[in-house]
């Protein structure tokens, strides 16, 4: 009876493990990939060039109405990668979504067509006490 509370036990251990390791691979993988294609800022620094920048929310529409930064176009991430084109190059790319998920993919893909100004708003627009303005319906 011993033996099979340790065979139990021993899987358990191991699957616990396994989740744990595969968990941080992906967080180093987002990590790695946010970094290496676009800037990081902090509130304080994505606030000093949202007037020079292209502002991204790729958050839903309905989130996008509910509230967003003041400036921002909303560009769902599923359609940034039909409409990137109408994004200039030659001008900076500040992008945010709910976390910073989307952004990081995003800026993978933008990267990956010719942008190199790309930057992501640290913790996304959940954490975000800079000025917003929501749709009226």
């Amino acid at each position: 009876m011993v033996l099979g509370i340790s065979n139990g036990l021993l899987a358990v251990n191991i699957v616990v493990i396994v989740i744990i390791l595969v968990w941080l691979i992906s967080w180093g993988w987002g990590y790695w990939r946010r970094n290496h294609y676009a800037t990081v800022l902090d509130q304080e620094d994505f606030q000093k060039g949202l007037r020079k920048a292209q502002v991204i929310d790729l958050r839903q529409e309905k989130d996008f109405a509910a509230g967003h930064i003041l400036g921002a176009r909303n560009l769902p991430y599923i359609y940034l990668r039909q409409q990137y084109g109408e994004l200039r190059p030659d001008l900076p790319v500040y992008l945010y979504d709910d976390s910073m998920t989307l952004s990081t993919q995003a800026a993978a893909f933008l990267s990956k067509h010719g942008y190199d100004k790309l930057y992501i708003l640290r913790n996304g627009y959940r954490e975000w006490d800079g000025k917003t303005k929501k749709n009226k319906y």
